[in-house]
């Protein structure tokens, strides 16, 4: 049987080698971003409100089905539950503008939340933007609550697939940072178009300077001819026998 200290030599063997290479401890994944946060909505200032408009939506649904079927009792009894989840939602969101996407994240419990959460992410990338629209119903106004829907640029796309999202404190410069950013990408976009428009002009302008320059001695070459002419009659003359001058 092996010796403690030979058991323990191995067991640091083999840690070395679950090691990177590098040298460094291999750390917990975390979430992290590839692209700067250039704009961040905030939720947190519309949580009472947001938890109030929910549930009275909640009691009016549950009054009308107790008229319905009797159903709507047991949607009253569960109200403390709904409050509890709707806290939870609203409080993991998350909405933030990048350089190339629009980023909206939720982490939201189950309608019985023993049994765990429920997670989303939705990434919208920017060219494919149409506007955002800010929306406010009725009931929405009572309570001081917005929603925010992002139009996709497809004219084939139904509204369905638009992202909606409600409960943003404040929607309007959320809104306005997006189509400044969308403004910025698509003047970049023009520029580097003028750019290469112009490159291929110059490119253009330049090929005719090579054969301005091969003609920029037409006489030297007819020069030239002229002497081979000659040279090559002299040798004809010469091998027929007749004289180059006469006397």
């Amino acid at each position: 049987m092996a010796s403690r200290n030979e058991v323990e030599e191995i067991d640091s063997l083999e840690r070395g080698l679950l090691l990177p290479l590098d040298g460094s401890q291999e750390e917990p994944q975390t979430e992290t971003e590839d692209e700067t946060v250039l704009y961040n909505a905030s939720f947190q200032e519309t949580e009472e409100n947001f938890v109030k408009y929910q549930t009275a939506q909640w009691v009016l649904y549950s009054l009308l089905l107790i008229l319905a079927w009797g159903i709507g009792l047991f949607m009253l009894l569960y109200i403390p539950v709904r409050r509890y989840i709707l806290r939870k939602d609203i409080r993991s969101r998350k909405l933030y503008l990048t350089q190339n996407a629009i980023v909206y994240k939720v982490t939201r419990p189950v309608p019985f939340p023993c049994f765990g959460v429920l997670k989303k992410e939705k990434h919208v990338l920017l060219p494919l933007v149409a506007d955002l629209v800010v929306e406010q119903g009725y009931l929405q106004s009572l309570f001081g609550v917005y929603s925010l829907r992002i139009e996709n640029a497809g004219v084939r796309r139904p509204a369905s697939d638009d992202v909606q999202i409600l409960g943003v404190a404040n929607p309007r410069a959320f809104r306005k940072a997006v189509l400044m950013r969308l403004a910025n990408m698509r003047s970049e976009a023009f520029s580097r178009q003028v750019s290469t428009t112009e490159d291929i002009a110059n490119l253009r302008q330049g090929s005719p300077s090579k054969s301005l320059r091969n003609d920029s001695f037409p006489h030297f070459g007819e020069q030239v001819l002229l002497q081979k002419l000659e040279e090559v009659g002299s040798s004809v003359k010469a091998s027929l026998g007749y004289p180059d001058q006469l006397d």
